[in-house]
């Protein structure tokens, strides 16, 4: 026994399991349940998930997963075989309408939130249950948790939202006001096949009838729908664990910080890692600080978690995997020795040029004297034209190179940028709105992207960010120097041709760009590299429409980066 794990639960336990359990709810409706839990006698704190996923839908890992394969696991939820033997309970909740669940299923939605709640205090009165309530997992089952936090369960004694949004309009939803389009049409389709196509069509042939897709198109400003679909930040105010993932800056990292910097827990941690949004929770990394986490909130060991510091950064210095990586210790977000750095947009030509690596201006510490400007099609042409009707003429992957980049000279020296980043520009269209696809690339010393290894394993670029001009109106008392918050409850429609200034959000970056690297960025009119399966809908009102960005003299674009400097 090492002295990381001299005071962590031990397995000894025997698994005993209780299928289709029924919970009923505070309006009579029930919702099935599975039970994993010790045979012993005794009370022991309970991990209680809740989900769309269906408890009975086995997930088969792949084979590098560092926890193996066994009839108990599902998506994205904790392993029975592996929490059991160590003395806690495993519950697992068909959400309404969906499963062994009947009813009309909204996942998201504030019924859920109130099931959830339901499904918490049940189990902390059953007399296998200690009344200590943990919530773990990951996506899905971590956007949950923030929801429920709000409510306070009074039995809900700490939680791990790993890789989860918490703010399901500028998280999820509405990047920047554009519609992430794809990933939601397949999740939803994916799942009403999953019921309707698969076993659950023989019990619940009614779930799915939500019409989520056209509420969230319906809903485009963040104007009182997504009020109660989100994290209510000032009300949490359980323990926390919060894990994010440098990969995830299309859907699991910008929640996992918010939460961290805004949510009223007295107790509360952060860790951002990288690579798959699957593999990083089942490593044995990642369970032993999981279980130090419960162990001390749910069983009152001492296991030293609480005088670690309270960031944990997995520090990535390109092209690696999780393994090539190591974590390192940091005291609050954003780090207090910042050096908030501008890089400054120069335009070097007025129109793009064809190249996939070129650009069209740089990047410079000091602010240009002379104006320039930059035009480039509002849409861009893909192979068949354009095309703003056709559904795969919409998706990244069949466009020519789009938009404009701007690049720095090669790096004199290694430059650590870790923190939130945002990105200024003064911009103009021909029409009465325009889209800004940022993407933050690394460039090595032979003009080729450095790669990341993204959620779906797929390759990913250093960050991203996104902003539809007539949402660029800032929310005052939540925009911060460098994160900007938009408002998202009115549009601020363009003049044709008359020049704005945007402030655009840069997911967290964590990225360590070698000597002889060059910073680019992107910014494109539609999605730019490494955003497939997260594409987004760009709007269909802009077609034959030619977009500015200006740069130097007063209107001075530019990008705001967190330079970290070494520890001395």
């Amino acid at each position: 026994m090492s002295r990381k794990t001299a005071k962590l639960s031990q397995p000894k336990h025997d698994l005993v399991i209780e299928k289709d359990v029924k919970i009923t709810m505070r309006d009579g409706a029930v919702l099935y349940a599975d039970i994993f839990r010790p045979k012993a006698a005794g009370k022991f704190p309970a991990i209680v998930n809740i989900s769309a996923y269906q408890k009975d839908k086995v997930w088969v890992p792949p084979h590098d997963l560092e926890e193996k394969a066994n009839p108990y696991m599902t998506w994205e939820t904790v392993n029975p075989t592996w929490w059991v033997p160590r003395g806690y309970i495993c519950v697992r909740v068909d959400t309404r309408g969906s499963g062994k669940s009947p009813g009309l299923s909204d996942p998201g939605g504030p019924q859920e939130t109130l099931d959830y709640y339901d499904a918490i205090e049940w189990t902390a009165k059953q007399k296998w249950c200690s009344g200590n309530i943990g919530t773990a997992g990951i996506s899905y089952h971590a956007v949950t948790q923030w929801r429920v936090a709000g409510l306070q369960p009074p039995s809900l004694k700490a939680m791990i939202p790993w890789e989860g949004y918490g703010d399901a309009y500028r998280d999820s939803v509405f990047h920047g006001g554009i519609f992430q389009l794809y990933y939601l049409a397949t999740w939803y389709a994916t799942q009403m096949a999953h019921h309707l196509l698969g076993d659950p069509q023989e019990y619940n042939p009614d779930a799915f009838r939500n019409e989520r897709l056209y509420n969230y198109m319906r809903h485009s400003l963040d104007t009182g729908y997504w009020d109660n679909r989100g994290a209510q930040w000032d009300k949490i105010k359980v323990p926390f664990l919060s894990a994010g993932n440098w990969s995830g800056h299309n859907l699991h990292l910008r929640g996992n910080v918010e939460g961290f910097v805004r949510a009223k827990s007295k107790h509360k941690k952060l860790r951002i890692h990288t690579g798959t949004h699957y593999h990083a929770f089942y490593t044995e990394e990642g369970r032993l600080d999981q279980l130090r986490w419960f162990d001390y909130w749910l069983k009152g060991l001492d296991t030293g978690i609480m005088k670690d510091p309270p960031v944990k950064l997995m520090i990535r210095t390109g092209g690696g995997t999780m393994k090539d990586y190591k974590f390192r210790f940091e005291n609050e977000w954003p780090l207090k020795r910042t050096q908030w750095t501008k890089l400054y947009l120069q335009a070097e030509r007025k129109t793009p040029v064809a190249g996939a690596m070129d650009s069209e201006g740089t990047l410079v510490r000091k602010p240009p004297k002379k104006k320039g400007a930059i035009s480039y099609s509002a849409t861009g042409v893909s192979h068949a034209g354009v095309a703003s009707a056709s559904s795969t003429m919409l998706q990244a992957g069949a466009m020519h190179r789009t938009g404009i980049s701007f690049q720095t000279e090669p790096l004199k020296e290694k430059t650590e940028v870790t923190g939130p980043a945002k990105l200024v520009l003064w911009v103009s269209s021909t029409t009465k709105d325009m889209d800004m696809f940022v993407t933050v690339r690394n460039i090595d010393r032979d003009g080729k992207d450095v790669w990341e290894v993204g959620q779906q394993g797929q390759q990913v670029p250093v960050a991203k960010g996104w902003l539809r001009a007539s949402h660029r109106k800032l929310d005052p008392e939540l925009t911060l120097p460098y994160r900007p918050y938009h408002a998202h409850d009115e549009r601020w429609w363009l003049e044709p041709g008359v020049p704005v200034e945007c402030e655009i959000e840069i997911w967290p970056i964590g990225m360590v760009f070698g000597k002889g690297h060059r910073i680019r960025i992107d910014i494109q009119p539609r999605d730019g590299v490494g955003s497939t399966p997260y594409n987004h809908y760009p709007a269909a009102y802009n077609t034959n429409g030619q977009n500015t960005v200006h740069t130097g003299g007063q209107m001075a674009s530019y990008l705001l980066l967190p330079v970290i400097p070494a520890r001395s």
